[in-house]
C-alpha cells in the first residue's frame, strides 16, 4: 500500500463529488459544508433559510468552492424531491447526502406536548427517513454508488437528562442508519452516522447553563467542548470512497472520550 504523502492525499480528495447538505445553514453543518468543499466537493447548502443559505455559498465561493443555496423543507418529501431535482439541474447528481437536522428542546417529560414531540420526531427523524428515501432512490437508480452521513447525537446511546425527545429521536437516527447500510449496501451506497459529543450549535445553547457544562466537562477526558472543525476530519474520511470503503454501518463518536468515561 502506498504511504508516500501524495497518495494520502488523494484518499481524501473528493474532486468531482456532489454533495448534498440538509443543514448546512447550521454551525455544525456549515463546518461540514466548508470541510467537504475544501477537500474539492461541490456543495448544496440546503435548509429553511434563505438568507443563512445564501450566507453560506457566498462564504464558500470566496473559497473557489462551487456551491449553490437550496431551499427545502426537509420533514416534506414533495420539497425533498424538489431538492434534489434542484441540486440536479445546478450542481448535477448527489454522490454524498449529509443529514445534519436538528432542534432540541429540555421540557420536562411530564409537561412535553404531543406537537413538540412531533415537531422534534419530524425535523431531527423523519426528515432524515425521507432524505434517504428520496437521495437513496436516486443513487440507486443511477447505478453509481454514493455514500449517506448521518448526524447521531451521544444522547441516542446514553441516556442524558432533559432532552428525552432529541435522544429519541437520534436513536431512531441510529438504526435508521444500520438497516440501511445493510439494504442499500448491494448498490454500493455506504450509509453511516457520526455521533458528536458535546459541540456548540444553536440546538444546546439554551441547555448548557454553567452547572451542566461542568457537569458535562467532569464527564468528558478531554474536558473542553468540541470545534465544529474537529468533525470535518471524520466526515470527509466517510464521504471518501478510497478512504473508507469497507465501512459502512458505523455510528462513528466524535466525543472528546464522553463515551468512554465511566467512574
Amino acid at each position: 500500500m502506498a504511504t508516500d504523502g501524495v497518495a494520502g492525499t488523494r484518499l481524501f480528495d473528493l474532486t468531482g463529488r456532489v454533495a448534498a447538505i440538509i443543514g448546512g445553514t447550521g454551525v455544525l453543518g456549515g463546518a461540514v459544508c466548508h470541510g467537504l468543499g475544501g477537500a474539492g466537493a461541490a456543495i448544496a447548502v440546503m435548509g429553511r433559510s434563505r438568507e443563512r443559505a445564501d450566507e453560506r455559498v457566498a462564504a464558500l465561493q470566496a473559497q473557489g468552492i462551487r456551491a449553490e443555496a437550496i431551499l427545502l423543507d426537509a420533514s416534506d418529501r414533495g420539497s425533498l424531491e424538489r431538492a434534489r431535482r434542484d441540486v440536479e439541474e445546478l450542481l448535477g447528481p448527489v454522490d454524498i447526502l449529509v443529514n445534519a437536522p436538528g432542534v432540541n428542546s429540555s421540557t420536562p417529560f411530564f409537561e412535553i406536548e404531543l406537537e413538540e414531540w412531533q415537531r422534534i420526531i419530524n425535523t431531527n427523524l423523519t426528515s432524515v427517513f425521507l432524505a434517504c428515501q428520496v437521495f437513496g432512490r436516486a443513487m440507486v437508480d443511477r447505478g453509481q454508488g454514493g455514500t449517506i452521513i448521518n448526524f447521531s447525537s451521544m444522547s441516542s446511546e446514553i441516556p442524558l437528562s432533559r432532552v428525552l425527545t432529541y435522544s429519541v429521536s437520534k436513536a431512531g437516527v441510529n438504526i435508521l442508519t444500520r438497516y440501511l447500510a445493510r439494504e442499500l449496501a448491494p448498490h454500493r451506497i455506504r450509509v453511516n452516522a457520526i455521533v458528536p459529543g458535546f459541540f456548540p450549535a444553536e440546538q444546546n445553547r439554551k441547555l448548557l447553563d454553567e452547572s451542566r457544562l461542568r457537569a458535562i466537562m467532569d464527564h468528558t477526558p478531554a474536558a473542553r467542548l468540541g470545534k465544529p472543525d474537529e468533525l470535518v476530519g471524520t466526515m470527509i474520511w466517510l464521504a471518501s470512497e478510497r478512504a473508507s470503503g469497507y465501512v459502512t454501518g458505523a455510528l462513528v463518536r466524535v466525543d472528546g472520550g464522553f463515551s468512554a468515561m465511566t467512574i
